[in-house]
């Protein structure tokens, strides 16, 4: 392992400005904005096999909820 020392110079490689400017008159809005509204979502990644089988949201829910009455 090489010790860098922190007065050493490292290679400036990447084409980032120091700075940049956001012209806030050509944003647009978030166009999903509008599907979350009022809905808190949280996003969970699934396993490949497991995506397999509940290809939408609205599978792993249905299963889910189903899971969730049969607990105590």
């Amino acid at each position: 392992m090489k010790i860098t020392h922190s007065d050493e110079t490292q290679p400036d490689d990447d084409d980032l400005a120091i700075g940049y400017t956001f012209d806030y008159k050509k944003a647009k809005p978030n166009r999903f904005a509008a599907q979350a509204k009022g809905r808190k979502m949280t996003v969970v990644v699934l396993d490949e096999d497991v995506a397999q089988v509940f290809s939408t949201p609205e599978a792993v829910n249905k299963v889910l909820r189903a899971l969730i009455e049969t607990m105590p």
